[in-house]
């Protein structure tokens, strides 16, 4: 049987994971009838409130906050948003509290791994664009930081997704449908062959199949948070090459859905004239005309990794920093049909 969970008793209570997660540390600014509710719904669900405070538990002991910081770059990007929900709610699951931090740029997100702007709390889970060893070169951590996606990184523990591997399997599928001339639609500058393991590994089920990729039919986009950038992109595409192409493969859903309604405002049409893939399996994809095939990196596999790693350097660890890669699977929806 399933144990119950700190959600469950936030459901049944009525309040938010943070409140029940507060009520469990004794934590002052929780009305009466709240806690009160909260106490009742922890009776009724049956949750064993022993095993959500252990972790807390030894960081008060110890003179911790019991809180943790989630850092993202935005969170119009639904990738990030979706993720740092998971985040806060596996931490509170954990008896920990949480603080959201966006970190824009470069110097944001040294500023938060480093402690500058992440001082009042035990650790850091970092969705980083910009982390690098070149950025954290010569500093010291502060306290334990996690890296959750991007590049890894030498002297950080980091959870690594599939992207090598999820770009191999759905260029591969696109491959067996028949589909030959397969544009690419990332976010570098125009005349730029684009980089990274998403790339390589849709260049790798290309040569496979004895396909070259064409320069003339990457796509070049400006940010590839926005959606608004994939539109861009296809249409300048469009504009150079025409409809020459039967597949875009984007380099994550966002891109992707701004992909979708800029074939859709030129009048081609989804499967049938052009097949269209993400990366990220974001909750929208499911919802677009048509729906989005894509690649889903097992978020709830890495966000567990990340605070495996994190409670771990709480706990004592102080080894070499370590990277855990997590896998990938393909969620196949109606955008990549045959044609």
């Amino acid at each position: 049987m399933r144990r119950p969970t700190l959600a469950d008793v936030a459901a049944r209570a009525e309040v938010s994971a943070k409140t029940v997660s507060n009520v469990l540390l004794g934590r002052p600014h929780v009305s009466a009838a709240t806690r009160a509710k909260v106490q009742a719904a922890i009776a009724e669900v049956g949750y064993d409130v022993g095993h959500a405070t252990s972790q807390a538990g030894r960081g008060l002991a110890s003179g911790r906050t019991g809180r943790i910081a989630v850092v993202v770059p935005n969170l119009h990007q639904p990738y990030f948003a979706e993720n740092a929900e998971r985040l806060i709610l596996a931490l509170a699951e954990r008896g920990f509290t949480s603080t959201l931090r966006i970190a824009p740029d470069r110097a944001g997100e040294r500023d938060a791994v480093l402690g500058v702007t992440t001082a009042d709390v035990d650790g850091v889970i970092i969705c980083p664009h910009h982390l690098s060893d070149e950025l954290l070169a010569g500093a010291a951590l502060r306290r334990p930081a996690v890296a959750l996606g991007g590049a890894p990184i030498k002297t950080l523990d980091c959870v690594l997704m599939g992207e090598y591997a999820g770009f191999v399997a759905i260029t591969r599928h696109l491959l067996a449908t028949g589909r030959r001339r397969l544009a690419y639609v990332w976010n570098g500058p125009a005349g730029v062959v684009p980089t990274g393991d998403r790339y390589a590994g849709f260049a790798a089920a290309l040569e496979e199949h004895g396909v070259e990729p064409e320069p003339s039919l990457v796509a070049n986009s400006s940010d590839w948070d926005r959606r608004a950038s994939g539109y861009e992109a296809m249409a300048g595409l469009l504009r150079r090459s025409g409809p020459r192409f039967d597949a875009a493969v984007c380099v994550n859903d966002t891109i992707a859905v701004g992909v979708l309604k800029s074939l859709h405002a030129h009048g081609i049409r989804v499967p049938g004239d052009v097949a269209v893939t993400g990366f990220d399996d974001t909750d929208e994809g499911e919802f677009t005309v048509p729906s989005l095939s894509t690649v889903s990196p097992d978020q709830g596999e890495m966000v567990a990794a990340a605070l495996r790693l994190l409670i771990e350097r709480l706990d004592g660890y102080d080894g070499a920093a370590r990277q855990v890669h997590t896998g990938m699977h393909l969620v196949l929806r109606d955008s990549s049909a045959p044609a």
